[in-house]
């Protein structure tokens, strides 16, 4: 009877904690893979990266607001040994998703990314900023100015802002990754590439040669690359 009572227990835990995944999968778009060999955190960063102000419902976003505590959460976790981030983003928010790369960049749980899809806009820094980056070659990564739209007020100001913003993004991004900031410089200011736009677009192994993304590959050599950067760290 103890041992039946035992058994139903440890089923309802387990139940328990696959409702808890599902809904994390559902919520949040996070996981832990607990049945690694090491355990390891999943983060996507999918749609459109929502800043300050609530996008429409329809669309397919990430919210900072989730992403930044989920971050902190993992960083001081240390049964959680690795991050995997996968990506397939329109970009978004500028300063949101420069906020959520600038904390992973300063993470010290070891982190790889891949992209999968598209890493567009802003998701370029979010590409980068892990400890190793991969990309699918499918995948794409367009690389573009800081747009504003809309009616823009007290022009100059407006205009020197968007210029340091900028600046942040070519800096952090030539600071993560192999290319240089001159290079990332003109491929976000090449005309005759993107119809009505300035900027360029690269393929995955593009990405690669560029310096921008480490490696080109798939899911398993990234989760592969991960495992090797948790053993190396010898938690």
């Amino acid at each position: 009877m103890a041992d039946e009572n035992t058994n139903q227990g440890s089923g309802q835990q387990d139940n328990n904690s696959q409702n808890e995944q599902t809904e994390k999968i559902e919520k949040l778009g996070q996981v832990e893979l607990k049945g690694a060999k090491h355990l390891i955190h999943c983060l996507t960063i999918i749609g459109e990266v929502e800043g300050h102000y609530l996008l429409p419902p329809q669309n397919k976003t990430t919210k900072y607001e989730h992403i930044i505590p989920a971050l902190v959460a993992i960083e001081q976790d240390e049964s959680i040994k690795g991050v995997v981030i996968i990506l397939n983003t329109v970009g978004g928010d500028v300063e949101a998703g420069l906020a959520i790369a600038e904390l992973i960049a300063g993470m010290k749980t070891p982190s790889v990314s891949i992209v999968v899809g598209g890493g567009h806009s802003i998701g370029v820094p979010l590409a980068v900023c892990a400890k190793r980056s991969f990309i699918v070659p499918s995948a794409t990564m367009t690389i573009h100015p800081v747009r504003m739209n809309g009616l823009v007020l007290g022009v100059p100001q407006t205009l020197s802002y968007f210029e340091k913003m900028q600046e942040r993004i070519i800096r952090f991004v030539s600071d993560n990754s192999k290319i240089t900031s001159e290079r990332f410089r003109e491929l976000m200011m090449k005309t005759g590439e993107l119809v009505m736009d300035v900027g360029t677009c690269l393929n995955g192994e593009d990405a690669v040669k560029e310096g921008l993304i480490d490696n080109l590959g798939g899911l398993s050599e990234a989760i592969e690359c991960l495992y090797s950067l948790i053993e190396e760290k010898g938690d």
